[in-house]
């Protein structure tokens, strides 16, 4: 059974800087491709980050620049380091394995439960 456990998230002021991390089991986690996504209220799930099992990342646009993914496999853990925080990054922050599905198109395998990332001015 896949488990993907987020923590870190918080409450922060804008400018300043959180770290999440994801604990995962129940998958080869040196093999998978994990991502990050988030869901502000109101607002549709997006990604917000990905990295390949190689090591390859891909970030959105309104990221780029101030969030960081990064895997350590021996830990079974990714992270998302966020800088720069602004009050439009506040949403629930879900760690998830993905997959390629064809040549631009990923799929979910699992997402963990989610946690609260609220950004203040």
């Amino acid at each position: 059974q896949v488990q993907l456990v987020e923590s870190g998230g918080g409450l922060v002021q804008a400018g300043g800087s959180l770290r999440l991390s994801c604990a995962a089991s129940g998958i080869i986690f040196s093999v998978s491709a994990m991502a990050w996504y988030r869901q502000a209220p109101g607002k549709q799930r997006e990604l917000v980050a990905r990295i390949s099992s190689g090591g390859t990342t891909n970030y959105a646009d309104s990221v780029k620049g101030r969030f960081t993914i990064s895997r350590d496999n021996a830990k079974n853990t990714v992270y998302l380091q966020m800088n720069s925080l602004k009050p439009e990054d506040t949403a629930v922050y879900y760690c998830a394995s993905v997959r390629l599905l064809s040549n631009t198109r990923w799929g979910v395998g699992s997402w963990g439960q989610g946690t609260q990332v609220t950004v203040s001015l």
